[in-house]
């Protein structure tokens, strides 16, 4: 699958893979005088805190079955219910609302109580341990999810320099499936399957269909 198309579309907010001191698995943040969020996994500014360290190997499912494969909600169905936490989300860590939606679709076909075999919790199907370090306090309530999981798709954006495909990857499998796969989509059947969809819909969603 090819991964540059894709880069142009995906913005970064923030410095990133930079100094080399820092842990890819730390989390630093400040808020500019305009009140926009930063957040990087490797600052070069004085004004980034740490305020999270990630476990390595995090992700989403590690290698379990999607729960939702149902069909979609339609985008109007989907954005009336959730409107404010994707736009508020999308707003505070720049990602696109397409691609949020994108995400919720495959992961949970827009069901905020589904669970997954493996565990993985609500809307964006965030396991026990990543929702923890996301500070999602009640993985079921919406909105609380919503920005967990945009959160965590801002982290591994900039680790990756926003390259969309290896971001969701990571999502998927985890940050250390993709380096184990020399960093890129591991050979895992439902990764490779969940990145095409994701990908399908976002350019879907952002289309207007």
């Amino acid at each position: 699958m090819s991964v540059r198309p894709y880069l142009a579309r995906f913005a970064l907010l923030g410095a990133v893979l930079a100094a080399p001191a820092a842990r890819a698995s730390d989390l630093y943040s400040y808020v500019d005088s305009d009140g926009v969020a930063h957040f990087s996994n490797a600052p070069s500014d004085p004004r980034f805190r740490r305020i999270a360290r990630l476990k390595d190997g995090g992700g989403v499912y590690r290698g379990g079955k999607a729960q939702a494969r149902a069909r979609p909600l339609p985008r109007s169905e989907a954005q009336a219910r959730y409107r404010e936490h994707i736009r508020a989300a999308a707003t505070k860590y720049n990602l696109p609302e397409a691609l949020l939606l994108a995400v919720m679709a495959v992961e949970s076909n827009f069901d905020h109580r589904a669970v997954s075999e493996k565990g993985a919790m609500g809307l964006m199907q965030l396991m026990p341990g990543t929702a923890r370090d996301m500070y999602v306090g009640d993985a079921y309530e919406p909105a609380e999810n919503i920005e967990g999981g945009a959160r965590y798709l801002r982290i591994l954006a900039n680790q990756y320099a926003g390259d969309m495909v290896k971001t969701l990857a990571a999502y998927n499998a985890g940050p250390e499936a993709v380096r184990r796969a020399g960093d890129g989509v591991p050979n895992i059947p439902e990764t490779r399957e969940y990145v095409r969809k994701v990908v399908a819909l976002y350019e879907a969603y952002k289309a207007g269909r």
